[in-house]
This record gives C-alpha cells, structure tokens and sequence, in this order.
C-alpha cells in the first residue's frame, strides 16, 4: 500500500510503500531528506511528525529516544508509514536532487597523509560522470554485500574534464574490513565498485549568517570540499574551521588550510589538540574542538555550523550548541562519521 508524504514548511510530497523507509522513498523520488548512516544509529535523519502513523525498525536509543518518540520525534531512515504522514523538516532542500549512480571506480593515486590517514584519488567513469554537491559521500560495494561510506574531499568543479576524479580521506580502523586493505594490498589502478553521491551535507547558500565549520580528524573531508566550493563561487561569508585532533598530526592538511588563508580573508583557522604530548611541542589551543567554539562564540544564535566527524564530536556539538549557545536547531548541519563498530555499540 502506498501513502502520501509530506514535508513542511518546504511543501515538497512524495509516496511511500508500507514496507520502505521514509528515508530510501525520499532518495528514490529526489527528495533531499537529511541522513547520514541510514542504520538507525547516528540521529542525523531525525524529524518531527506532525500527522499520521508510522512504525520504526530496529535502532539505537541513542538515535531516537523512548521520551523523543513519545514527543513525535522519528527516524525516516527506519520509520515507515502506517499512513499518510506529515513531516517537519527544515533542512529539506529543493527539488533537483542529483541522481545516484552504481560505478567502477579506479585507484589513480594514494598518499599516505599520517600514520592512520590515507588520502586516495579515485578516477570515475569519464562517459557519465557522477553529479554531487560539496560535502557529500560515496559508498563501496564490497564483495559480501557490506557497504563502507567515504565523503568525497573536494568539490564538484575540480573534476578534470577526461579523466575526473574525487579525493576521499580513509582513516586505518585496525580489524576493518575495508581499511585493513586500505593500509596494506591496495595498489594504484585496483578497480572498485562505487555507489553515490549521498548524503544531504552541503553549503546552504541562500544565507549570508558566518559560518562556524567544526572537524574532528577525517571529518575534515567534507570540510575540505566546502571550502573548495566556497571560493570557487565567490562566496565570502565569516567562516571560522575548528579542526581537532587527539595529536598534531591528526591535522594532516594543516597545510592546505594555511594555503588557502591568503586567498581567502573572510576564513579563521583554529586548530585544536586534546592530548598533546611533550614531545609535540604543541602551542595552540587544547581541549576538546567543539568546546573551543563555544569558548569564542558563547552566543551562536546568528550562525550556520557544519559539523562533520566522530559522533561523540557532531552529538556533543549539537547538543551544546543549541542548548547553551542558542543555535536555532535546523542551522546545525552534520556529517557524523558512525563506523560499523558504532553502529554495532548500544
């Protein structure tokens, strides 16, 4: 049976079967739901229902609470209608979503950044390139069935004409099923099976508010792509990048930040390291990354974030920005990086 759904206040509709995510008839109609892990486990998809019936899959209660489902709250990536639905979603972009594509992708280059961060250019399919906005991820289709999610780093105007490429940041989870090979039989020219683009992370451009863009370690990816964007389009809104990392070398593109200083005078860098040692020498800011923002910014009231990273990064953030700086809760935009062992954590 299909229902009708709903999106206030952007209006946009679309069906839904019985027996599918709200989530996956958003994508499969081009409606630009915000999601991340799309397995119940990251909150990023979390919206209000303000009519109808549905019922929920399996997920973590650290995505949707028992008392946040009691107020109405869902989880569109495992939430499916019992009946028409109205939603409220804020961040629901308009129409024109681009469309996902199955694709062979090839390694053309891997650099080593860090001792745990491997920078990887991917060569795409030059017949039919794949359209994205900054900020969003691809999928690996990997030989079992499983899937590993990687947003792209740069954005969609530095494709080559030829032989475009996109730029991932792959950090070594020892024991992962994909970055163990990552880190040690993968080689230039190895094909790949991809899927994309995803995910609902991109600049919204129809406010002038400063930005704060808060990364922990490859959460710098997606960051890097904005950026990008930004200064390709011109765009000259405040924006201020608070990168954290446990050590220095976490931040391994401190350099390409410094870089881009120059050419663009509306973007600050801070960095900042939780657990420098003697050794590091480390001058700057310490603590925790998203603490440091509420430290400059304690009223956040007129801003955008982007936040992008360990989940304990993009939660904490979200929470204490709304709560003790005033954010308006739909100008929080995240990317939270949820790895299959926090999938798998209660």
């Amino acid at each position: 049976m299909s229902f009708q759904i709903s999106v206030q206040p952007s209006g946009r509709l679309f069906s839904a079967e019985s027996n599918e995510t709200l989530l996956a008839a958003g994508i499969r109609q081009g409606i630009g739901l915000p999601y991340g892990c799309k397995d119940g486990a990251c909150g990023s998809c979390k919206c209000k229902k303000l009519e109808g019936s549905v019922v929920h899959g399996p997920h973590q209660s650290k995505a949707l609470s028992d008392e946040e489902e009691a107020q109405g709250l869902i989880l569109t990536c495992c939430a499916m209608a019992q009946s028409d639905v109205v939603l409220e979603s804020r961040q629901v972009t308009e129409a024109g979503a681009f469309p996902i594509k199955k694709m062979p992708v090839r390694v053309a280059s891997m650099a080593k950044k860090s001792d745990d961060v491997m920078v990887i250019q991917l060569q795409l399919p030059a017949n039919d390139v794949m359209k994205f906005h900054a900020g969003q991820y691809i999928e690996f289709l990997l030989r079992d069935g499983s899937r590993r999610s990687y947003s792209m780093a740069n954005a969609p105007h530095t494709l080559e004409a030829g032989a475009p490429k996109v730029e991932l940041h792959i950090r070594h989870m020892p024991g992962g099923k994909f970055t163990d090979p990552v880190f040690t039989t993968m080689k230039e020219k190895d094909i790949l099976r991809a899927e994309g683009p995803y995910g609902s992370f991109f600049l919204r451009e129809d406010s002038d508010k400063p930005m704060v863009l808060l990364a922990s370690g490859t959460g710098f990816a997606p960051i890097k792509a904005l950026i990008e964007h930004m200064q390709h389009q011109g765009i000259t809104r405040p924006a201020t990048l608070y990168w954290g990392g446990r050590r220095p070398s976490d931040l391994y593109m401190s350099d390409w930040i410094e870089a881009q200083l120059s050419r663009m005078p509306q973007l600050r860098y801070v960095p900042v390291i939780s657990n420098a040692t003697a050794e590091d020498a480390w001058t700057g800011r310490t603590g925790f990354v998203h603490q440091a923002v509420l430290q400059d910014h304690p009223d956040l009231s007129g801003f955008q974030v982007y936040a992008c990273g360990a989940p304990i990064v993009v939660d904490s953030a979200q929470r204490d920005y709304v709560n003790l700086g005033g954010l308006p809760a739909e100008e929080f935009y995240a990317d939270s990086f949820t790895s299959e062992a926090d999938k798998a954590t209660p």
